[in-house]
């Protein structure tokens, strides 16, 4: 059902990692998931999808070519408007895409989604447009099924949060465009090794809020071959 009113969503689908805790002689993006590439499932997800209107796709250096003839143009991968090469670490790439998304007009939120994570779906883009509405700056995540402990320097635990306020962070993350732009111009003009996503950037540089909402325990990003074959049964039991 579609949204009334619905303000113009651009989605930055970032495939620019080494992912060498793989172990693949190809990047992890490029590997055959049931005779497809990783990054199309994602890729497919937003192109089906109501709530994206246009996708930037972030890719790794010398790959610009391969992704726009055996991705974007294989699949039809018509929201694909632009195809950049990334950097060296995850806020690099987002960078670039921010910067070549920020000349498109009239895009009110921006969803920034790791192309390692298949199992995005529409639900979980419905609800985190309804949260960037209401909040301005939000991130899919679950609540964490084990007990955390923080640690010291030399491994010992130092405490233990309560669970119910441990969540587990995905992708996407969603934010106004504006917010994320800004957070991110001020960001790259100071130390930030230490950023591991794009909300710490917004908490960090603007001091907005962050909400949280819900995306799946299946939208699991896929890190060594072990997530591969998870995600081959999830591939049959859910998505087929």
């Amino acid at each position: 059902m579609a949204i009334q009113d619905k303000k113009r969503c651009a989605a930055i689908v970032l495939a620019a990692g080494q992912g060498k805790r793989m172990g693949a002689s190809v990047q992890k993006q490029y590997i055959e998931l049931e005779g497809k590439p990783l990054i199309y499932y994602a890729l497919n997800t937003f192109q089906k999808s109501e709530i994206i209107d246009t996708i930037l796709l972030v890719v790794g250096k010398g790959q610009v070519s391969y992704a726009k003839d055996e991705i974007v143009r294989k699949y039809e991968f018509s929201k694909v408007n632009a195809v950049v090469e990334g950097g060296e670490e995850r806020y690099d790439s987002v960078w670039q895409g921010l910067k070549a998304i920020d000349k498109e007009r009239g895009i009110s939120y921006i969803f920034i989604h790791d192309g390692a994570r298949p199992f995005v779906n529409e639900e979980i883009l419905r609800r985190g447009y309804d949260c960037a509405e209401r909040f301005r700056a939000c991130v899919a995540g679950m609540p964490s099924k084990d007990t955390v402990k923080l640690a010291d320097k030399n491994d010992f635990a130092v405490s233990t949060p309560e669970r119910k306020y441990v969540w587990t962070i995905q992708t996407p993350q969603i934010f106004e465009k504006d917010l994320i732009v800004d957070a991110y111009s001020k960001l790259m003009g100071e130390e930030h090794s230490d950023v591991t996503d794009d909300a710490m950037a917004v908490e960090r540089t603007m001091g907005v809020p962050v909400k949280m909402f819900r995306g799946s325990y299946e939208n699991i990003k896929i890190t060594t071959p072990e997530d591969l074959s998870i995600a081959k049964v999830f591939l049959e039991l859910f998505f087929q």
